[in-house]
């Protein structure tokens, strides 16, 4: 039972990049973004759209420059979605016809309205039916466009590699409409595949696959070291139905490879020579320059006892027994003197089983957390892969400058782009782990050791997730030193809209998985770190953007791997991600995609920023001193306008409904007493914008959290949202307050590295590319970061003015004190959750009638500033005591909660979380 009191109850010449963070809508998800845009774009590609013409407006009848018309083709407003059908959103009539042109080697041209250059000109007939049910399900944002038939006799696959465009003509064939298609539809239904691809390895051979059905050539440039020198041999592959191979000889095993595709590519309206990685590559050179042709399964890459490490890996009986810890690799060690420098920052850290870093890491495993979640571990862009090539700044100054000073961010962004640290949700290829975290780049040190991060993680008890990021890529076109898909097959990896342009809701480049080698690229790439790396669990990046099919299938293809064929238990592999519905996918725009109200029974995860919200006060986005059921609301005002206290008091009720439908893991059907004393569901409690709070079915598709790598750490937001002159013990207070109910929920509790040691970030709300210095965690528990100098000012400038005063003010930094009894009371949340099994339920049912077991347990949360009693008569006579946890717990205020079984009266202190359980009887 749970009571809530309150006072009132991706090798050519490099290209520079900017890192910018642009303003969201004012209906974007509560997340945040940390990804970056690239600072020129590739030829003639149009972020916006170019001049309009051939239209069917008079104005046409004029003569446009060539340039002008040129840009026409950029546009891509028709899709070839089957073999015998193009969709188009024009209106033909009778006076007018519609052809598909191609040129082979993209020589169409526009001039008066007159277009020449084709090799063929093959004239079409709108199909009245319209687009057939297969087709809308398949691309439901066109489903009101024309159906256009193309004969049924014409030979459609060749055509594919050349420049296409559909053209209305008059009838004096002057042209009156034309653009460029979209073909991954067609490209779907001829060339879907599922043979090899990527590198295959035998005892006599080394094999390359590559699906590139749009390809004219391609030829695989091979070399024996990672840079340098011209290569050994340059073969042309040969394709049969899209797929380009060729076997080379054992001795390429360990060499490196590029391959050079000539495509056509509509971002430039020419044939061009692509060079790229292998999208299924398994080893790289330094910063991804070349692929590594390595074998995963070879038995030197693998540490001893690699293949039997599935049945040493710790115990998970049920993924409701998973609590989540997550945390960067190289803010894990960068800073901490008992590892040695070679291996700080670095896959390495976690096997010294002697450091400041990892002794934490076993203090929290023995108290419950199950896995570590890693920030992105693939192969992104941001961070050279050669260390000796990054810069840093004196640490000796900036320890010398005040805690409020502008110049400590000044000195870190001068040197952003090209120090060691990004968070890497820049993806350049998926398959690889990031260069430099290994002591090495090139070679096969980084698999190495990897495989010993893994092992040692789950030698000391905790399975490993890794941070996923399917949903968009850093690079595009052809010549982004970034771009490799885009490369490959132009146009199909990369999600476009009803003009042919890259959609960037996601920031930058977003993936199309609703296409079939888009959703297989996916799967495989999980299968194969799932096998060859031994993952535990997938935390999906903007998981919305990606389809619910594609998520499903990738849940099945992981449940199908056995120890005995895979060497691995793809049934105990959990999946989550970022669930929200935004951009070109909201509302299904794209088809049923996995977002929060998509994913019910689907057993995958994804955050519940409701519970998070409602806690802390706000969201993200919202007034950065806006309060919650923690932070102070009503009950200590900060200042800031929270409208009458009529208003104050509603909010706070709201919240406090949207925390106790979070506990019980945010589930649809869990029924409530409401802050209005009614019975309602969970699915009839609504957000500030009239959306349901709960959607989850079942407990493990809810993952509760009140902070990320995302924002403002815990400790910091709590800082910004009390009164100023609250003290530095009664903030701690509360950041274990927040931790404490997210710890005791139902669902996946999940916690961000640091929110048990008082974490700071200087107050920094996004700190992907701010450094060590801001992104510091002191494992020694000496300093918890706070008060290192104004964070960097390109998200927080507006909030400086908030921040100075706070950083300025010494009574705000927590002492070792302080940090020391966090820790030690979040162990002990910790282990509260895991002494009864009531903690975490596994169905929906359970959670709505536990309280009726014979064993009891009542969590009794005070978020008022005073001590707080009051009468349950519906607990009255029970059994109930203290959990006997927090008898012994080294904070005498949780000590002194009290519970009087003759009048079922309640008395908890201040600020305080307290677990009352009624032994099982014998």
């Amino acid at each position: 039972m749970l009571l809530l009191a309150s006072s009132s109850s991706l090798s050519l010449p490099s290209l520079s990049h900017l890192h910018l963070h642009p303003p969201l809508p004012s209906s974007f998800p509560r997340s945040s973004l940390h990804l970056q845009f690239p600072s020129q774009t590739t030829p003639l590609r149009l972020h916006t759209p170019p001049p309009a013409f051939c239209s069917l407006s008079s104005s046409l009848e004029q003569s446009t420059s060539f340039s002008q018309m040129q840009h026409s083709f950029l546009y891509s407003r028709a899709y070839w979605v089957t073999d015998s059908l193009i969709a188009w959103n024009v209106d033909v009539g009778n006076e007018l016809s519609c052809y598909l042109l191609a040129s082979k080697n993209a020589s169409l041209t526009i001039a008066n309205c007159q277009i020449q250059g084709e090799d063929l000109k093959i004239k079409l007939q709108e199909d009245t039916a319209g687009l057939p049910a297969n087709v809308v399900e398949k691309f439901p944002h066109i489903r009101g466009y024309k159906a256009f038939k193309l004969p049924p006799a014409l030979d459609v696959k060749p055509l594919l590699k050349s420049q296409l465009a559909v053209v209305i003509y008059d009838s004096d064939e002057k042209c009156r409409n034309c653009s460029g298609l979209q073909l991954p539809g067609v490209l779907d239904e001829l060339f879907s595949y599922s043979g090899p691809l990527g590198a295959l390895f035998s005892e006599e051979a080394v094999s390359l696959y590559l699906w590139a059905p749009t390809a004219q050539a391609v030829h695989a440039y091979i070399y024996k070291n990672p840079s340098g020198d011209d290569p050994t041999e340059i073969v042309c592959l040969e394709e049969e139905n899209g797929v380009w191979r060729t076997k080379g000889p054992k001795s390429w095993e360990r060499c490196y490879y590029v391959y050079e595709v000539c495509v056509y590519h509509p971002s430039t309206l020419r044939v061009e020579k692509c060079y790229a990685n292998d999208p299924y590559a398994r080893g790289l050179s330094s910063d991804g320059k070349r692929t590594f042709l390595l074998n995963l399964d070879t038995d030197d890459l693998k540490p001893g006892g690699w293949n039997n490490l599935a049945n040493e890996k710790p115990v998970i009986h049920s993924f409701s027994d998973i609590s989540i810890y997550e945390m960067h690799i190289r803010d894990f060690s960068a800073s901490d003197l008992s590892v040695q420098p070679e291996f700080r920052g670095g896959y390495l850290a976690f096997t010294l089983l002697d450091s400041a870093g990892v002794h934490h890491l076993k203090r929290l495993s023995s108290a419950g957390i199950t896995h570590i979640h890693l920030l992105p571990t693939f192969h992104f862009a941001g961070v050279d892969d050669q260390k000796e090539n990054w810069r840093f700044v004196d640490t000796t100054i900036l320890e010398s400058l005040p805690p409020d000073s502008d110049q400590q961010q000044a000195l870190i962004t001068a040197i952003q782009n090209f120090d060691g640290y990004n968070w890497g949700y820049n993806p350049v290829l998926w398959g690889v782990p990031k260069g430099s975290y290994a002591s090495n780049p090139n070679g096969p040190y980084r698999t190495i050791e990897f495989r010993e991060m893994v092992k040692a993680l789950n030698h000391i008890g905790l399975r490993v997730v890794l941070d996923v990021v399917y949903n968009h890529l850093q690079g595009s076109g052809p010549f982004d030193e970034h771009s490799v898909l885009d490369k490959i097959v132009p146009g199909y990896y990369l999600r476009r809209n009803t003009d042919g342009f890259i959609e960037h809701s996601t920031c930058i480049n977003n993936t199309a998985s609703e296409h079939f080698m888009v959703e297989r690229l996916i799967i495989d790439d999980l299968v194969h770190w799932a096998v060859n790396y031994k993952i535990d669990g997938f935390r999906f990046d903007l998981m919305g953007h990606i389809m619910k099919s594609t998520m499903v299938k990738a849940k099945t293809a992981l449940n199908f791997l056995t120890k005995e064929k895979d060497g691995v238990d793809g049934s105990s592999i959990y999946i989550y991600g970022e669930g929200w519905d935004f951009g070109e996918v909201a509302k299904n725009g794209r088809g049923i995609n996995a977002s929060q109200f998509n994913l019910p029974r689907t057993q995958i995860g994804s955050f519940n920023d409701r519970i998070r919200d409602a806690i802390l006060g706000g969201s993200p986005f919202g007034h950065p001193l806006q309060q919650g059921f923690v932070t102070g609301l009503l009950m200590q005002p900060n200042g800031h306008d929270h409208g009458t206290e009529a208003n104050a008091k509603s909010m706070l009720a709201a919240s406090m409904d949207h925390i106790q439908i979070g506990m019980a893991a945010n589930l649809q059907d869990f029924v409530l007493t409401n802050s209005e004393g009614e019975e309602v569901k969970g699915s009839e409690i609504l957000t500030y914008d009239g959306t349901p709070v709960a959607y989850a079915s079942c407990p493990i598709e809810t993952i509760n959290y009140v902070s990320a790598h995302d924002n403002e750490t815990l400790f910091d937001i709590v800082s910004l949202k009390t009164p100023m002159d609250l003290t530095v013990s009664e903030r701690c207070r509360i950041n274990h307050l927040a931790t404490s109910i997210i710890a005791l929920s139902q669902g996946i509790p999940f916690f961000h590295s640091g929110d048990e040691i008082l974490r700071s970030k200087s107050l920094d709300r996004d700190s992907y590319n701010s450094g060590d210095w801001f992104n510091r965690l002191d494992f020694t528990y000496n300093s918890n970061n706070w008060g290192v100098g104004l964070p960097p000012q390109e998200k927080n400038e507006k909030n400086w003015p908030l921040i100075k005063p706070r950083l300025a003010n010494p009574s705000f930094r927590p002492q070792k004190i302080d940090i020391l009894a966090t820790v030690d009371n979040f162990l002990n949340l910790l282990r509260i959750r895991y002494s009864s099994p009531l903690f975490r339920l596994k169905t929906a049912n359970a959670i709505q009638f536990y309280s009726f077991k014979y064993s009891f347990i009542v969590v009794v949360v005070n978020a008022s500033p005073k001590e707080v009693s009051f009468v349950s008569p519906s607990l009255q006579s029970r059994s109930l005591q203290l959990h006997p946890i927090q008898v012994s717990s080294s904070d005498d205020l949780v000590k002194s909660s009290t519970y009087q079984a003759s009048s079922g009266c309640f008395v908890v202190p201040r600020r305080t979380t307290a677990v009352f359980v009624e032994p099982r009887k014998k």
